[in-house]
C-alpha cells in the first residue's frame, strides 16, 4: 500500500512539474537582474495586457537583423519577449501592400501572410495575438484612411460586405495556422474615417460589419475575442467624448475603447486616463492604451532621421533607458489605476531597429527597398504619392525601440515583467536637463542658479550649477550693447555636482517685441482677430503640444478634413515712428501645391506680403517682411491661410521690432 501511494505521489509530482502549479509557486516569471529602478504597480491584475507591436519583425529578419539575448547570443525574439513578461503580440494587417509589379510598400509590408507567421510564432510562446486591421493597403492614421485598391469605386454597402469578408477570412486563416487571437481592432486610429469613408453613420456601418465578422469567428471557435475601436489625439478637448457618443448612438458592437498615447503630441498621461475612465464609467466599456512608445536615446542608428531627435521634442522623461523604463511603467500604472476596466498597454514597434549603421546608408537604402524594412519604399508612391512617395526610407523610431542597435534587449524591456514586483537599485542621477531662457536685448540676463536633475527612481530635484564665466560675460555684453544684430541663440556651458557631462544653457536674445501674446503661451487670445469666410468652418485653436510649437508649449493650430481658410491679424496703434521688420514661424503639411499661405503687413496704406511654402512637420519656415515704414503709429500684421483638403499646420512666435 505504501509503495502504491508513493507511486501515485511520484506521478502527481511529475504531472505538476510538467503543467505548472500556481499553489506551489510554479509558473512565476523568472526575470534576469537589471540595472534600472522599477517601482512596483500594486494594482496591476495578473491578466493585464502587456503587449508589443512587432509587425515589422519578419521584414527586419529578412534584412539581416539578428535579435539576441542579454549576453549577445542570437535568440528568437519571441522567446526574448516572453521571458521579459510580454503576453500579447500586436500585428497590423494591410489588404494589399504591394504595387502592380508585386513590389512591397515597406513598413514591414504587412499582409495576411506576415500576420499568419507572426501569430503562429507568438502562440508557440504562449502569447496571444492582437490583430490590427487597417482596412487600407498602407498606413492608416488620423491624417489618412485610404481605400484599399481592390475596394476602389465601391459604395458604402459594397464596402460593408468586402470588409466583413476580409475580416472573417483573415481571422479564419490566422486561427487555422495556430494563432491564439485575444483581440481584434476594427480599424486603426479612425479619427477621421475608415477605408475612405468619413461620415459617422457610414463609418458605423463598416465598424458594425467588422464586429459581426469577429463575433461569428469567436462563436464558431467557442473562444473569447475582444473587439477594440482605436482612436488618437486625446489632447483635443471633447474629441473622445464625441467618438464614444457616436459609437453608442449608432449602436456599434465593441468591447474596448482603445487610444494611442505618445507624450510628445498627446498631452498629459493624467488627461488621457481620465478620459478613458470617463468612457469606461459612462458606457461600461473596457479601455486601454493600444499604442505608445518613448525614446531611450536621441541618436540615430540607421541614417534615416528620427521622429524624435531633439531635447525640445521630449516629454517629461529623459532620453535614457531609465527614462524610457519609467515612462512605460507610469503608463501601465495609469491604465491599471483606472480599475478593472483598464485592461492593458501595448508598446509600438519596440523591435524596429537599424538594418545597418548610418555609415552604411547607401546599403541600408538597398535593403529597405528590397525587404520593406524601412517605413516605406519608393514603390509605395503608387498608392501614397504625397507622403510615402516623397519621404520613403528607413526607421524613424529606432531610438524608441526596446532593443539596442545590435539587437540586444534593453533593460527597459523587462519593465513588462518587473512592473508587478518592482526592482530596486541604488539611487543615482539619470539625466540633467539643459535649460534655456529668452531675454529682450538691453535687459539683464537672469542666469539660472539651479538645473533640474532626474534620478533613476523618476524623482526630480534642483541642483546648483556653475556656468562658464567667460561665456557668460560675452553674452552679458551683447545684451548690454542694445544692438539688435545680436538677436538669436547663444550658448553657455555649465557643471553640476555628481554629473560629469557638461550642461548647456541656451540664451535667446530677442529684439523688443510689440506683439501681444506673440507665442500663444497666454490664454488670452483677444489681441488676435481670426476670421473665416461666410461659408467656411472654424478650423483653428490654441494648442498645447511642445513638438508643434516653435518655442514654449503653445501655438495656433489649424486643420481641415475639407478645405481650410482663415485670416489672423493683430492691429497696433501708437508705435514709435520708424522702420520695422515683422517675422513669424509656421510649419505644416507639405506637397499641397494648391495651398496659398502668406504673411502680410499693412501700414500707411501700403501692404506687403511674403508667400510661404510649407515643407512638412517641424520643417519651420520663418518668413520676414522688412523695411516697413510706420509714420502714424498704425500697423496691422497677419497670416492668411487657404488650404486644400487635409491641410494642417501651426503658427507661432510673431515678432515686430524696430530696425531703425
Amino acid at each position: 500500500m505504501r509503495g502504491r501511494i508513493f507511486s501515485i505521489l511520484l506521478v502527481l509530482a511529475v504531472l505538476l512539474s510538467a503543467i505548472g502549479c500556481s499553489a506551489c509557486g510554479a509558473g512565476k516569471l523568472t526575470l534576469p537582474p537589471i540595472d534600472i529602478s522599477v517601482t512596483k504597480i500594486p494594482s496591476m491584475s495578473k491578466d493585464f495586457i502587456r503587449g508589443v507591436d512587432i509587425s515589422s519583425v519578419i521584414a527586419l529578419e529578412q534584412s539581416g537583423v539578428i535579435y539576441k539575448d542579454r549576453e549577445g547570443n542570437p535568440q528568437d525574439i519571441f522567446v526574448t519577449l516572453k521571458s521579459a513578461g510580454v503576453n500579447y503580440i500586436r500585428v497590423r494587417i494591410w489588404n494589399d501592400p504591394n504595387d502592380s509589379q508585386g513590389n512591397g510598400y515597406g513598413g514591414g509590408t504587412n499582409d495576411l501572410a506576415k500576420a499568419v507567421e507572426i501569430g503562429k510564432r507568438a502562440a508557440e510562446q504562449g502569447m496571444k495575438l492582437l490583430v490590427d486591421f487597417h482596412y487600407s493597403d498602407f498606413w492608416a492614421d488620423p491624417g489618412k484612411q485610404m481605400t484599399p485598391k481592390a475596394w476602389s469605386g465601391m459604395d458604402v454597402s459594397q464596402k460593408e460586405s468586402a470588409l466583413y469578408d476580409f475580416t472573417k477570412n483573415s481571422l479564419a486563416q490566422l486561427i487555422e495556422n495556430g494563432a491564439d487571437i485575444g483581440m481584434v481592432q476594427i480599424g486603426n486610429e479612425i479619427n477621421n474615417g475608415i477605408a475612405g469613408v468619413t461620415t459617422w453613420p457610414d463609418m458605423a456601418k463598416l465598424l458594425s460589419s467588422g464586429s459581426k465578422a469577429v463575433r461569428e469567428i469567436a462563436k464558431s471557435g467557442k473562444q473569447k475575442i475582444l473587439i477594440a475601436i482605436h482612436f488618437s489625439n486625446p489632447e483635443t478637448e471633447n474629441r473622445y467624448s464625441a467618438y464614444s457618443f457616436n459609437l453608442d448612438r449608432y449602436e456599434v458592437d465593441y468591447d474596448v475603447f482603445a487610444s494611442s498615447y505618445y507624450p510628445y503630441w498627446h498631452g498629459t498621461l493624467e488627461n488621457v486616463t481620465a478620459l478613458l475612465k470617463n468612457i469606461a464609467d459612462t458606457y461600461k466599456k473596457k479601455v486601454m492604451i493600444i499604442e505608445t512608445a518613448y525614446t531611450y536615446t536621441l541618436k540615430d542608428s540607421d541614417g534615416h532621421g528620427n521622429t524624435i531627435s531633439d531635447p525640445s521634442d521630449l516629454g517629461l522623461y529623459p532620453a535614457s533607458v531609465q527614462g524610457q523604463a519609467n515612462f512605460l511603467r507610469d503608463v501601465m500604472a495609469a491604465v491599471s489605476g483606472i480599475g478593472k476596466a483598464g485592461i492593458g498597454v501595448c508598446y509600438w514597434e519596440p523591435a524596429w531597429i537599424a538594418v545597418g549603421p548610418p555609415s552604411a546608408i547607401d546599403n541600408n537604402k538597398v535593403i529597405w527597398e528590397k525587404y520593406g524594412s524601412g517605413w516605406a519604399t519608393s514603390y509605395a508612391g503608387e498608392y501614397d504619392p504625397e507622403d510615402a512617395g516623397v519621404w520613403y526610407g528607413g526607421s524613424a523610431v529606432d531610438n524608441q525601440a526596446l532593443f539596442d542597435a545590435d539587437g540586444k534587449p534593453l533593460d527597459s524591456l523587462y519593465v513588462f515583467g518587473y512592473a508587478s514586483q518592482g526592482n530596486t537599485v541604488s539611487r543615482v542621477i539619470d539625466a540633467v536637463k539643459d535649460t534655456s531662457l529668452a531675454v529682450t536685448i538691453g535687459e539683464e540676463i537672469p542666469w539660472p542658479e539651479t538645473v533640474e536633475v532626474t534620478f533613476n527612481d523618476g524623482t526630480r530635484e534642483g541642483k546648483p550649477v556653475v556656468w562658464n564665466e567667460e561665456e557668460k560675460a560675452e553674452i552679458d555684453a551683447l545684451s548690454a550693447a542694445e544692438d539688435n544684430s545680436a538677436a538669436g541663440a547663444h550658448f553657455v556651458n555649465g557643471q553640476t555636482p555628481d554629473w560629469s557631462e557638461p550642461i548647456t544653457c541656451e540664451v535667446r536674445l530677442n529684439p523688443k517685441n510689440f506683439v501681444l501674446n506673440h507665442s500663444f503661451e497666454e490664454e488670452d487670445m483677444l489681441p488676435w482677430k481670426i476670421t473665416y469666410p461666410e461659408d467656411g468652418a472654424e478650423c483653428t485653436d490654441r494648442q498645447m503640444k511642445t513638438a508643434d510649437a516653435y518655442s514654449g508649449d503653445w501655438s495656433l493650430h489649424y486643420w481641415a478634413v475639407g478645405e481650410v481658410s482663415f485670416t489672423m491679424t493683430q492691429e497696433f496703434t501708437g508705435l514709435p515712428a520708424g522702420i520695422y521688420a515683422v517675422t513669424a514661424a509656421i510649419q505644416g503639411s507639405n506637397a499641397k501645391t494648391d495651398d496659398r499661405i502668406r504673411l502680410f503687413t499693412q501700414a500707411g496704406g501700403n501692404e506687403k506680403e511674403v508667400p510661404v511654402e510649407l515643407k512638412g512637420w517641424q520643417e519651420w519656415q520663418v518668413p520676414v517682411i522688412s523695411a516697413i515704414e510706420v509714420t502714424d503709429g498704425a500697423l496691422t500684421i497677419g497670416f492668411e491661410v487657404n488650404g486644400t483638403p487635409g491641410s494642417w499646420g501651426t503658427i507661432d512666435d510673431f515678432y515686430i521690432y524696430r530696425i531703425d
